[in-house]
């Protein structure tokens, strides 16, 4: 199948209107997690889903300096050495981007085109931001904190460095991090050095990376990444609602072995023990569910521990692939504010917020039985 549920030959590539140069120059500046990877609690670095907005830019950490200003009573300026001095944490978070499933709608919106996998779990080590914004002393009358980082580019027309805010509420957040570290090393230039914004429950658009300047205003933030992108929009001329926290999702690791074009998935006939992770920035994962006949009927999983409150739990189920013939795995998660995730895409004009159930198509069979079925190719 391909990235809009249609069947293709076999090794041919995507040629249609929908893939364009652009799309594909994005794609391969960027990266997502392999499903399998999925087994892993903390997602290794170099698996981590990557998105990088405009370039990456280089910073001398020993020159390097954030600033915090606006409707402050005291500006700081603080070196990377004064960030890692004051009181640390480390957390346990899940990262998702915004336009996660993006290329499974149709038509495509042309941005950077996702699967299902611009994911990943790392254990984020950092200062909380609302000691500093305390130290600054934030004057009556504030409203958004905007974030700004080093890295510049153009997007609509406007020239711009990459900046987004958070209201006052929730930038104070006890959970709310400068980031310096993941899994215990220092952040690597691609994920932001030397310092970040983390907002656990967040989608990725709002983890500013190569953080220079918090500014603290007295009005809502207008800029470019806030006003105009990243809002579910139902047509060119809707204003649309902001993207903010995560809507549920569920992933599995595919079971048995790949064809390689395909995907496809082979497995011997026995019974099979299904992986996989859950997460949501709106509640805590209440349930996962596992369908092997395209979501006719459902099965519950048993649900693990997350490593933080902010990380994606683990899921296990036993599915009984004994009778040979070809199934279609879907999974799908539930969270405590009764969300659920729906069965079908939803379209919008930026693509984002496309949490529909994930979709694996399995062959159980012997191994002479491993070809990809004909409908497939």
């Amino acid at each position: 199948m391909d990235e809009v549920g249609q069947s293709r030959p076999a090794g041919t590539l995507i040629n249609t209107p929908d893939i364009t140069p652009d799309e594909l120059q994005l794609a391969v500046r960027n990266h997502s997690m392999p499903l399998e990877a999925l087994r892993y609690d903390i997602t290794p670095v170099g698996l981590h889903y990557l998105l990088i907005h405009f370039d990456i830019p280089v910073v001398d950490a020993s020159s390097y300096e954030l600033s915090v200003g606006g409707h402050v009573r005291r500006q700081l300026r603080l070196s990377i050495d004064e960030l890692m001095a004051r009181p640390s944490t480390t957390l346990a978070v899940t990262l998702e981007c915004a336009g996660n499933g993006r290329a499974r709608l149709h038509p495509r919106p042309m941005s950077q085109p996702w699967l299902c996998e611009a994911v990943g779990t790392a254990e984020w080590t950092g200062t909380p931001l609302a000691p500093i914004l305390e130290e600054a002393g934030v004057l009556d009358g504030a409203v958004d904190v905007v974030f700004t980082g080093l890295d510049r580019g153009v997007q609509g027309g406007v020239d711009q460095h990459y900046e987004r805010s958070l209201s006052l509420e929730d930038a104070v957040r006890a959970e709310v991090l400068l980031a310096y570290a993941i899994n215990g090393r220092p952040l690597p230039p691609q994920h932001g050095f030397p310092m970040r914004l983390i907002v656990p429950g967040w989608y990725g658009m709002a983890h500013v990376k190569w953080l220079r300047a918090i500014t603290v205003i007295d009005q809502p933030f207008a800029g470019y990444q806030q006003a105009r992108a990243y809002h579910h929009r139902m047509s060119d001329g809707d204003s649309g609602a902001p993207v903010a926290t995560i809507l549920p999702r569920a992933l599995m690791v595919p079971p048995g072995v790949p064809d390689f074009m395909s995907r496809t998935r082979f497995v011997e006939p026995s019974t099979q023990v299904i992986e996989g992770r859950a997460w949501s920035g709106r509640g805590t994962i209440v349930s996962v569910d596992l369908s092997a006949d395209g979501g006719a009927s459902w099965m519950p999983t048993t649900l693990h521990d997350p490593r933080s409150p902010y990380a994606w739990c683990g899921w296990t189920c036993e599915w009984d692939a004994t009778r040979p013939g070809e199934y279609e795995l879907c999974v799908r998660a539930g969270d405590a504010a009764g969300n659920v995730q729906p069965l079908d895409q939803s379209w919008n004009v930026e693509g984002v917020e496309n949490n529909a159930v994930q979709r694996v198509r399995v062959v159980v069979g012997s191994l002479a039985d491993r070809q990809v079925p004909a409908d497939s190719r």
